[in-house]
């Protein structure tokens, strides 16, 4: 369909990371090992909270719901970026390609308000134990977890919603494994110049309170540390908070990288090998760090094992 001196583009070509058929093979044998990780790594972090009576906390519930999310964030990349290593391009309809920005979108902010939540909750329970029940209650509980992914939505939508009002013509390619915003925009033919400041501002907000609230968190934490007296007291509070600080790390590392950087400070392929790490890496690693450097995980994982074979 032409209109002017444009073709208006209804399939979208994603190029993925090679077009070497031979690094194709190896990167498919790669990825398909770390989805398969990812999956079976998260299901089992979601099961086993859900089986041991000792992991229904508040901390455990909100690592639950991180999985979930992991699960979704890969789902959403991984099986579409598998199928572009055995072919030349994976061609994709507009509105897949939208609804795929969407999920991506959606899950990456819930996990951002997860974070966030966790540390909150982290603060709680070292700054203020003896009324941790009160502060952290089931509803209390459920209403973060719930906040966090009405965030996701409504962040994902302003996205989705930018691009709907936008018209893609002429080259219907992008250098990329799925369909993140900033390629999509390259395609467009309708004027773009506040269309791609609002996902910005909106996914900037975001990023900025998160931040904020972690490290207000830690900061407390930190300074309640440092006023006990017993070195055992304070290797135990601060080992509570470990697994979580390795995640936030992480992932607010590559998020920061992408989002807050200016583009002209990087290539398109670092944009792409730091994708891959906030998108397929990261949820696969989630798990790892939350059950190799957490006791709680550690010990139920070991009654159930044991349960197992007993």
């Amino acid at each position: 369909m032409a209109v002017g001196n444009h073709t208006i583009v209804t399939e979208i070509i994603i190029l993925g990371l090679t077009q070497d058929p031979t690094l194709g093979v190896i990167f498919f044998v790669i990825f398909l090992g770390i989805y398969i990780i990812t999956i079976v790594g998260n299901i089992s972090i979601i099961t086993l909270i859900r089986s041991c009576s000792q992991l229904h906390t508040p901390m455990y519930l909100f690592l639950s719901h991180l999985a979930f999310v992991d699960v979704g964030y890969s789902t959403s990349v991984t099986p579409i970026m598998l199928k572009g290593f055995l072919r030349k391009g994976t061609v994709l309809l507009v509105a897949v390609c939208e609804g795929q920005l969407y999920s991506v979108v959606m899950f990456g902010t819930a996990e951002c308000f997860l974070l966030a939540a966790m540390a909150y909750d982290r603060y709680v329970a070292i700054c203020l134990p003896l009324s941790y029940s009160t502060h952290m209650s089931p509803r209390i509980c459920i209403l973060f977890v719930g906040a966090s992914y009405l965030g996701g939505c409504v962040n994902a939508w302003t996205f989705t919603s930018c691009l709907l009002s936008l018209s893609f013509c002429g080259a219907n390619q992008i250098d990329h494994f799925f369909c993140d915003f900033s390629p999509l925009l390259k395609l467009s033919c309708s004027d773009i110049s506040i269309i791609q400041i609002i996902p910005s501002i909106s996914s900037g907000s975001i990023i900025v309170v998160t931040v904020f609230v972690i490290a207000l968190s830690y900061v407390y934490i930190l300074i309640t540390i440092l006023k006990m007296r017993s070195t055992e007291g304070r290797h135990k509070a601060f080992s509570t908070c470990t697994s979580h600080l390795t995640a936030v790390t992480l992932y607010y590392g590559t998020i920061t990288f992408i989002y807050v950087m200016p583009k002209s400070s990087y290539s398109i392929d670092q944009n792409k090998v730091v994708s891959v790490f906030y998108t397929v890496v990261i949820p696969m690693l989630n798990p790892l760090i939350y059950s190799l450097r957490n006791r709680d995980v550690k010990e139920a994982l070991r009654k159930v094992t044991v349960r197992l074979y007993s």
